[in-house]
């Protein structure tokens, strides 16, 4: 069989220091204290590079990064939080003569559990070679390693033999979910400009929530976001205000954040209930607007939302679940069932620092992560009311009317729609449907074939 070996950091990956890697397993896996120690022994780090001491560096990042941290924390960075930055690192060309061998095995100067589940799933490599981190019986590393640094060679002339490889080209699996609070890879200098803002964002925030809540419905939305000094962009034409010979619209949103129904409501400067299903308690209690929890029971929801529906607007996000990267998830299709007064609401943001979003850590922290970015922007696009002819009073299914609303929201913000649903995120993030384990879903998200179809079936949830 055609074969070949190729080292990851400076071949696959542009860059040939995993640096960056290691201050994201640090910051991830245990916290703002071992993020800043590992940035401070970078000079160091950086001389013994520069005496030929390479793999005395090289081990001493290892031990600064994981000490004390449990196996299964640094696996869940290498799952839910490194893929999406090793990707942008990749060497597109590199990749290329890589992906033409039939057997493909990667070599790495990083611990194995760091990188395995990228190179395997997102680059089609067969088998991985890197450097095994001890653990001790309570399942936490010592920051030692198991092997000689140098012996990893030895390793690959055991598992690859001499073999002609031959030409071919396939295409890499772009990373969909992804998880962690920073969203810029933590070079050194980036690294040091984080930590210089931690302080100052944490201020900044605190300061834009009290003045953005006090304000919040006496203000125009405009003077807000100027005044607390972020971005909110409004396109479209905003539909008219409910009156009282009308039944209640329903506005269909993209998820982006914690936040999308509150910044619907305060463009439309009234405060419209938000249909949830997973919020935290506490981020019920300071919310500035209804919320109406759901169960995940079809017909106890339909009858929440049809009650909330007959006393006014409704905000629902039929993804189910946040995204980060431009892909839609799976549309709910119950909310075309209740209502034929939809509105399409594109919603996107950009930040400079920390993600909005996250699926391991404690959500209720989402607003303060948005409002720590220098600009934060928010951008919403109002669509037309849906037709008649495009809603379920014309004959559609519901499962065609969500595809329909799936498919132009995408296009409006210029995304991919899939065929992915808030249990795939959470199997892929954290092994599991935030529930339970299942290592049989893990299994289908592998074996999904085809995620940018633009017109796809609907499955009743």
């Amino acid at each position: 069989m055609e074969s070949v070996v190729s080292e990851l950091e400076g071949t696959l990956l542009k860059d040939p220091d995993p640096f960056s890697y290691f201050m994201l397993v640090a910051f991830e896996a245990s916290g703002v204290i071992r993020f800043a120690i590992l940035l401070m022994a970078w000079p160091i780090l950086h001389l013994l590079d520069i005496l030929g001491m390479g793999d005395a560096g090289l081990k001493l990042m290892i031990f600064i990064s994981v000490v004390g941290v449990r196996e299964c924390e640094i696996e869940s960075v290498a799952r839910a939080v490194l893929p999406k930055f090793y990707m942008d690192d990749v060497d597109l060309g590199a990749w290329r003569v890589f992906s033409c061998y039939k057997k493909r095995l990667v070599v790495t100067r990083s611990p194995r559990v760091m990188v395995e589940r990228f190179v395997k799933e997102h680059l089609g490599a067969d088998e991985v070679i890197g450097i095994e981190l001890q653990v001790n019986r309570f399942g936490f590393a010592t920051g030692l390693v198991k092997d000689d640094i140098g012996l990893i060679l030895n390793r690959v002339k055991v598992y690859f033999k001499d073999e002609q490889p031959t030409v071919g080209l396939v295409r890499p699996h772009p990373v969909i979910f992804h998880d962690g609070r920073l969203v810029n890879r933590p070079t050194p200098s980036m690294a040091l400009l984080t930590l210089l803002w931690l302080p100052l964002g944490i201020l900044l925030a605190t300061m834009r929530i009290i003045v953005g809540l006090s304000l919040v419905w006496r203000v125009h939305p405009y003077t807000i976001s100027r005044i607390i000094g972020s971005k909110l962009v409004v396109k479209g034409q905003l539909p008219p205000p409910l009156s009282s010979s009308n039944s209640g619209v329903l506005f269909v949103c993209t998820h982006r954040t914690l936040m999308d129904a509150l910044v619907l409501s305060v463009v439309l400067q009234r405060k419209i209930p938000a249909v949830t299903y997973s919020l935290s308690l506490f981020s019920e209690i300071i919310s500035p607007i209804p919320t109406l929890r759901l169960t995940r029971k079809r017909n106890i929801d339909a009858e929440i939302i049809k009650k909330s529906l007959s006393k006014g607007d409704l905000v629902v996000c039929p993804e189910g679940t946040t995204c980060r990267e431009p892909f839609l998830l799976r549309f709910s299709a119950l909310f075309a069932e209740l209502t034929n007064h939809i509105v399409p609401v594109a919603m996107t943001y950009r930040v400079g620092f920390f993600h909005a979003t996250t699926a391991r850590g404690w959500k209720a922290l989402d607003p303060i992560f948005f409002f720590m970015n220098p600009r934060p922007e928010y951008e919403v696009t109002f669509l037309n009311q849906l037709p008649m002819e495009a809603t379920c009073a014309s004959g559609k299914s519901p499962h065609d009317v969500a595809n329909y609303v799936q498919r132009i929201l995408a296009a409006t913000l210029g995304f991919q729609c899939t065929n992915f649903t808030r249990k795939d995120k959470y199997i892929i993030l954290v092994g599991n449907d935030g529930t339970v384990s299942d290592s049989s879903g893990i299994d289908h998200v592998r074996n999904v074939v085809s995620i940018f179809k633009h017109s796809i079936h609907i499955q009743d949830l």
